[in-house]
């Protein structure tokens, strides 16, 4: 196991082990503010479908979800 495991699992049983409430709102409230800054990264190819979306917008080759929803109960029916 390597160190972040350890870190990881000596901070779930600390936290499983107590009783005190404002301790774990502490905790939460630190996950929650950090959540937003995490950074996602992205695929090649999830990169290439957006650049290929933009493109798309940028052509007028779009519907609306108006339209769509149209199309989706016409298919249906």
């Amino acid at each position: 196991m390597n160190a972040l495991e350890n870190i990881k699992n000596s901070l779930i049983d600390r936290i499983l082990a107590t009783r005190n409430e404002q301790l774990l709102e502490a905790i939460k409230s630190i996950f929650d503010s950090t959540q937003s800054e995490e950074i996602i990264s992205l695929s090649t190819e999830q990169i290439e479908m957006l650049a290929m979306s933009e493109k798309d917008i940028e052509e007028g080759q779009f519907i609306s979800e108006a339209e769509l929803d149209k199309r989706d109960a016409k298919w249906l029916g």
